[in-house]
């Protein structure tokens, strides 16, 4: 069992508090079975809203699966307490935003998707809707009058 972090990095250009939004906001990975080494060829997601039962009535799991080639059981779970929103403060640093708890598996990739939001950094202006899937997102702040953007988005995941 192990604890893996999310690290989000990003250049913000007049924005701040970026996030995932909501329960249901889907987390698009690729895991890596810890017995065999096999590692996903599509991308899964897990939600806040996901909850499956481990073996052995042990708890549940965000997603319990079994890796196809050695068929153990593996879950990964999403710690909610843990994420955490990216900050104008935060631009250019590599940040954790969530932790996972692993059960046989680590993630190893990251694909952000729709379902990030932020704020103006110097407003109050809200943009609820973000997809950050092209890794750069653009648009206007009224209130302040200049455009506003997410732009170069990497991740990392560091053992926690």
């Amino acid at each position: 069992m192990g604890k893996f972090g999310l690290q989000f990095k990003a250049t913000l250009e007049n924005v701040t508090n970026v996030r995932p939004v909501g329960d249901d906001f889907r987390w698009y990975l690729k895991l890596k079975c810890g017995n065999c080494g096999e590692v996903s060829d599509k991308w899964q997601y897990i939600t806040l809203l996901d909850s499956m039962p481990l073996k052995g009535g042990r708890g549940s799991a965000s997603m319990v699966q079994k890796c196809k080639l050695c068929s153990r059981e593996n879950s990964i779970d999403i710690l909610r307490d843990t994420i955490t929103p990216y900050n104008a403060e935060d631009s250019e640093r590599f940040k954790t935003i969530v932790q996972f708890e692993c059960r046989g598996l680590e993630p190893v990739d990251f694909q952000p998707q729709a379902g990030f939001a932020a704020g103006g950094a110097e407003t109050s202006t809200q943009f609820p809707e973000i997809n950050l899937q092209e890794k750069d997102w653009t648009d206007y702040d009224e209130k302040a009058s200049e455009s506003v953007g997410i732009y170069e988005v990497t991740h990392q995941f560091i053992k926690c």
